[in-house]
This record gives structure tokens, sequence and C-alpha cells, in this order.
């Protein structure tokens, strides 16, 4: 199921369980996963993609390995908030993988999760060669991080 906002969407996690942060790119697919107390976002890895079919499957295939219970996809909106064709993208895409599995999705605005992961690699003093294979699974692990303070704001409240 596809929830709108991340505070309807925490409603119907299952406690103790990981979650996972999908960077879209259209070449790629960046990949992160939380821990099970949903504190800390570790880049995974990146997917090439090929069709939606083939990236689905190697998708939920890792999600399974990894006892996923949730997924959170960048939703890549233009700088003034407005969706454009990306953005169609991204939920097209969660429209057709919700129709493979029951894991609840939703969307993380990640307005320069890229900007912010390329900024962490070069002060990491990565390789320029280095942050090219990094960069969009350490973007997704920025996406999710901002998903997860969140979530924990909500259980507070």
């Amino acid at each position: 199921m596809i929830y709108d906002t991340v505070d309807t969407f925490a409603q119907s996690l299952r406690p103790m369980c990981a979650i996972a942060g999908l960077d879209l790119g259209t070449k790629t697919i960046g990949i992160a996963i939380s821990d099970r107390l949903r504190s800390v976002a570790t880049p995974v890895l990146t997917i090439r993609r090929k069709k939606f079919g083939v990236d689905a499957e190697a998708l939920l295939k890792l999600m399974a390995e990894r006892e996923v219970s949730a997924l959170i996809l960048g939703l890549p909106r233009n700088m003034d908030g407005s969706e454009g064709p990306r953005c169609q993208a991204t939920r097209g895409f969660a429209r057709n993988l919700s129709n493979l599995t029951d894991l609840p999705i939703t969307f993380w605005d990640e307005r320069l999760s890229t900007v912010a992961a390329e900024r962490a690699m070069l002060e990491a003093d990565m390789s320029r060669k280095r942050r090219a294979e990094l960069i969009d699974h350490v973007a997704a692990s920025f996406i999710l991080q901002g998903a997860l303070d969140r979530l924990g704001n909500i259980a507070r409240e």
C-alpha cells in the first residue's frame, strides 16, 4: 500500500523491523537500509537499472533477505516544491511495485540529498571515481535518515 504522508505511513509499520530507502535514478537505484530500531540509515548498494521487472525482482529479493518491512522512495521535487516528470516516474514505479508486494511504501522529499551526499564524500576525501561508485546509495541513506528522524519525532509526539 502507498501512503501519501510519512505520518500515515508510520501507523502501518511493524515494530522492530528495518526500513529501506531508495534513490531512484534513470540508470541506477541507490539502496539504504535502517537498523531494526530505525535510528541509523546505512548505504547498502546500487542496482544498475534494466527494466522494471528485473529491477523489482532484485529489490524484492534484497528486501526479503534483509527482512525489510517498508520502503521509502526519494521524491525528486523541483526546488520550488512542484512535481515534474521525475516525480511522476517515481510515483509510477511505486504503483507498479505495490502491485508486487504488500510492503508499505511512502515518499520523502529528496531535494539536495545528492548534494549532501557528494559534500559528505568530499569531506571524507574520496576520489572522484569512488564517489561515482557510491553516490546513489549514499544519497539513499540521506533520504532514509531524514525519514527515520521524522518517524522518531512522530513516535515521541
